[in-house]
């Protein structure tokens, strides 16, 4: 099982990343998928998640309206577009699947999900 984050970089305020999480080694189609961050000194959160069996998806509050979820289960990918961003949006950033929760719980609950990837940086420069 793997998952592969990617797409972090440095962008000013008000600039726009997309994210990349491409999984492999498990059935893509049942997983709730999500995108988690973790800034320094603080706890890991999650920023938005999808269920790709329903397409459902959830968003924290503070990027609601900025940030899009979207999964393209043809490439076991989802992805994450981050416009408008701030530069408190920066911090590493992290993909998880978890085949048990919905894509409200697996936000919720990121200590729950299965499978983590590796983060990729985001940072934003006022």
């Amino acid at each position: 099982v793997q998952l592969q984050a990617s797409g972090g970089g440095l962008v000013q305020a008000g600039g726009s990343l997309r994210l990349s999480c491409a999984a492999s080694g498990f059935t893509f189609d049942d997983y709730a998928i999500g995108w988690f961050r973790q800034a320094p000194g603080k706890e890991r959160e999650g920023v938005s998640c999808i269920s790709t069996s329903d397409g459902s998806t959830y968003y924290a509050d503070s990027v609601k309206g900025r940030f899009t979820i979207s999964s393209d289960n043809a490439k076991n990918t989802v992805y994450l577009q981050m416009n408008s961003l701030k530069p408190e949006d920066t911090a590493v950033y992290y993909c998880a699947a978890s085949s048990y929760y919905s894509d409200y719980e697996a936000c919720a609950h990121y200590y729950g999900m299965d499978y983590w990837g590796k983060g990729t940086l985001v940072t934003v420069s006022s």
